[in-house]
């Protein structure tokens, strides 16, 4: 296990390189080192706190949010810190390159991140012959998006690709309809785009349902700028085509709380510590419109296990980091685990 203080070194280390450069680095250091087995010197073993949702049994309520391994290519590395569940993605039907350099900058005196990435990704087959090829055996979410030059008129086409490709490698699909780096994307939380395509999901999973016998749950993963009447729409629409549960939030366009620190002005979505209040806000406000059936994803400042509490006490069946690992290391999964535990 890597200590605080251990990732205090390598922290120093690695933000000294562009962030991009940084994180292709980590994710390949993480793999090389998954090979080692019980001499991995990352590898953290968390003991099981078993919660069951979506009918699926997670080893510990902790996951990894997608965005971290877009294509795949780390899940053995990422698997023995100790998640409870892995997302990778998000996946297009076609490659992308997504956005021009850079795309990604750190914030670090607001422990924040901002990145206009893009959807870049290998396509989604690409990724998913890497997984069918895993040694993890964890818990596997996937998150799917639309190609940069679909228009939103045949989005529904590119989410099919994506379910059906995806379908018998993923314990569960996320709809990604939130990023706010493809243009035109999150006009599919409006109440039209997001009836007609949960609609065509839901009729095609049940086909694949059939077909394969087996059911995977879907979740659609929004923006933490939604107000209220948008949240009740969403989550009238999601009940209605039996949707499975819901990711609050991805990245935000606003920049509060992070006004005057380094790149505050740069475009894209900032995720980390400032994004917390609204991310809570959003799963308590869900989750007083949902009951308690539909399952809740908290994901979005969570830089401590009191915040991984809070997010717990507001709503949240599960949680999922990103920027947290990134400024706190993996033994934030750890002291998460810990708390939740008490």
């Amino acid at each position: 296990m890597l200590s605080e203080s251990q990732y205090s070194v390598l922290q120093k280390l690695l933000f000294k390189l562009d962030p991009e450069t940084a994180h292709h680095l980590t994710l390949f250091a993480l793999q090389q080192f998954s090979h080692l087995g019980s001499l991995n010197p990352v590898r953290q073993t968390i003991p099981d706190q078993p919660v069951t949702a979506m009918g699926l049994t997670f080893p510990n309520r902790v996951g990894l949010a997608a965005g971290l391994d877009k294509d795949a290519t780390c899940m053995d590395g990422l698997g023995a810190l100790g998640f409870g569940f892995l997302e990778v993605g998000t996946l297009t039907p076609k490659p992308q390159s997504g956005n021009p350099k850079p795309r990604l900058f750190r914030l670090v005196k607001s422990q924040a991140l901002i990145n206009r990435m893009g959807f870049n990704n290998r396509g989604i087959d690409d990724a998913i012959s890497r997984i069918k090829r895993t040694k993890y055996t964890g818990i596997l979410g996937i998150n799917i998006g639309k190609n940069r030059d679909t228009p939103i008129e045949s989005a529904i086409d590119d989410y099919r690709t994506g379910l059906q490709t995806a379908y018998l490698s993923a314990d569960y699909i996320t709809v990604n309809i939130s990023s706010p780096n493809t243009p035109g994307l999150r006009e599919l939380q409006g109440a039209d785009h997001l009836s007609s395509l949960l609609a065509a999901l839901s009729e095609q999973r049940l086909e694949l349902e059939q077909l394969h016998q087996k059911k995977v749950p879907i979740l659609v993963k929004i923006a933490p700028d939604c107000n209220s009447q948008q949240l009740r729409q969403i989550a009238d629409i999601t009940l209605e085509n039996g949707m499975d549960g819901i990711i609050a939030t991805n990245t935000t366009a606003s920049r509060n709380g992070v006004e005057g620190d380094t790149y505050a002005d740069q475009q894209g979505g900032l995720s980390g510590a400032p994004l917390f209040e609204k991310s809570l806000q959003t799963i308590e406000h869900l989750r007083s419109i949902l009951g308690r059936d539909m399952t809740l994803i908290g994901c979005g400042g969570i830089t401590s296990p009191q915040r991984a509490r809070q997010m717990i006490s507001a709503g949240a069946n599960l949680l999922q980091i990103y920027s947290g690992l990134i400024y706190q290391g993996p033994a934030l999964i750890v002291a998460i685990a810990a708390e939740l535990e008490l």
